[in-house]
């Protein structure tokens, strides 16, 4: 699991993060389920969306190119929402490389229950600045 750095959560939410890229956060030591379970104990809700990116990586060793297509396709998660869930990976090895292919599917932690109270709270934000 991954979250936008700054992210709003619940309080009590005792989550392990660590920076993973620009503006991304890795959630350690949990699975999506327990996120949800957490998230909705709150009185808060974890909403499952359609989005999904998948990105190729190259790289040396797996790692590298799996870390790669993570980032590319962190940049493609809409700036609207604030988690992206690691679907898949497959990773192909060819002479000398390697080629990733992650799938995310992205994710919103929040305290309405509608998307649309979002995109009117970001409307708002960006008018005042």
């Amino acid at each position: 699991m991954f979250l936008r750095a700054g992210c709003v959560l619940p309080d009590g939410l005792d989550l392990t993060q660590e920076q993973f890229c620009g503006t991304w956060m890795s959630i350690k030591g949990t699975i999506a389920a327990d996120l949800d379970l957490k998230v909705r104990n709150a009185g808060w809700h974890f909403m499952w969306l359609e989005d999904e990116y998948a990105r190729f990586g190259v790289g040396r060793s797996a790692s590298s190119a799996i870390n790669k297509a993570i980032i590319r396709a962190l940049d493609g998660v809409k700036v609207r929402f604030n988690a992206a869930e690691l679907d898949s990976i497959s990773v192909s090895k060819y002479l000398g490389f390697r080629v990733a292919k992650i799938t995310l599917c992205a994710r919103q932690i929040q305290l309405q229950t509608s998307l649309s109270l979002v995109d009117e709270m970001s409307i708002r934000q960006l008018a005042t600045l």
